[in-house]
């Protein structure tokens, strides 16, 4: 009796880096670094060390620079922008608080578009079907920019939920990171100057900032309504 043949080195090797490689082990390894950053936001909730306050030995530019980046990873680990907008008006007042919180969203939408691009686009895009989903990637790679900057002025559908459908469509990464740093300062900037006055909550600082918050948001939500009979009839 002859044995077969054992199998050379190099192409097991070969046939498990392919495998590893493979979309959906690539998307199962997106899944498992989603799931454990929402673990240690749970976990650690640094969104409440960000709103309570800021080590009295850190000051200056160089505040401003770490909280954009605690912003930006708390964003990508699915921290509401919402309470970070607010904490950096507490924090830093108007001009510096906007600075940070708009560099932390440029950062939090890039680190989850490059992630969902790299790891997901290749296992989710053949998954793209049905009118609404076949529509709305068609719009985000025709139209990236100008329809990137739709959803971050009206901020009805969620930040994180923009970044990954961006991600699996063929929008381009300047388009993306443009739109989302352009169409996201109005809507920071209310926040922010809501976070800043909120010891204040007579101020016209605050009246304004939360008038234009409610507005955006009965906005946005009139706009999916159009958007969805729409897509009915068609």
């Amino acid at each position: 009796m002859f044995e077969p043949a054992a199998r050379p080195p190099s192409a097991l090797a070969a046939r498990c880096g392919r495998a590893l490689l493979s979309p959906w082990s690539r998307f199962a390894l997106l899944v498992l670094v989603l799931v454990a950053a929402g673990c240690c936001v749970l976990v650690l909730q640094p969104q409440r060390m960000l709103a309570a306050g800021w080590p009295p030995h850190v000051g200056g530019a160089g505040a401003v620079a770490l909280f954009a980046v605690a912003y930006g990873l708390c964003t990508a680990a699915f921290v509401p922008r919402p309470i970070l907008n607010l904490a950096a008006g507490a924090l830093f007042a108007t001009q510096a608080g906007l600075v940070a919180a708009l560099a932390g969203t440029v950062l939090g939408a890039g680190v989850s578009f490059g992630l969902v691009r790299m790891l997901g686009q290749d296992a989710l895009r053949p998954l793209l079907r049905g009118r609404w989903l076949t529509a709305a990637d068609g719009q985000l790679s025709r139209h990236g920019f100008r329809s990137m900057m739709a959803l971050r002025l009206f901020p009805g559908v969620p930040f994180a939920a923009a970044n990954y459908c961006a991600a699996v469509s063929r929008m381009g990464w300047v388009p993306f990171l443009l739109a989302t740093g352009a169409g996201s300062v109005p809507n920071t900037l209310a926040y922010v100057v809501a976070g800043g006055s909120a010891s204040s909550p007579t101020s016209p600082a605050f009246v304004i900032a939360m008038g234009f918050i409610v507005l955006s948001g009965v906005g946005a939500a009139a706009l999916a309504w159009h958007k969805r009979h729409r897509l009915r009839r068609g």
